[in-house]
């Protein structure tokens, strides 16, 4: 099963936006992304669908998912997951430790240059590693 995400606008040159708004625009697509496949997979239950959305949305798991794609990455995507990795957001959120969030921001930088660049083909593929990474890994 691909997972699908509805385009946005176009933005010429995203990569020229701060990595945090990349990273901004990359998390709500990852998110929605993740709803919509498990969705797909049948699970309805609003409680259910939250529980297991978490165990994708997570800093330490986003970032194992960061880790498994460097090798995968181009460069310009590279540079894009780096920036965001470097960038300086604020406190990591609870539960998480300051390296595993910087390197969830760096996967939903490259997330939002993706999806605002139009490259929805690329976005899939990314998306469907990350999903590997999530199942394989329980």
């Amino acid at each position: 099963m691909t997972m699908s995400i509805i385009p946005g606008e176009i933005i010429p040159n995203p990569e020229q936006l701060p990595a945090l708004v990349l990273a901004y625009i990359g998390d709500a697509v990852y998110e929605l992304a993740i709803r919509q496949y498990l969705v797909a997979r049948g699970i309805v239950c609003v409680n259910q669908l939250h529980q297991e959305t978490i165990k994708y949305v997570r800093a330490d798991t986003q970032a194992r998912v960061m880790h498994a794609l460097k090798d995968e990455l181009t460069e310009v995507e590279a540079a894009v997951a780096r920036r965001g990795r470097n960038a300086r957001s604020g406190h990591p959120p609870r539960g998480s430790d300051v390296i595993s969030y910087r390197y969830s921001t760096a996967l939903e930088s490259l997330v939002g240059y993706l999806y605002l660049s139009g490259q929805s083909e690329r976005l899939g593929e990314i998306l469907a590693l990350a999903r590997q990474v999530v199942e394989k890994d329980g």
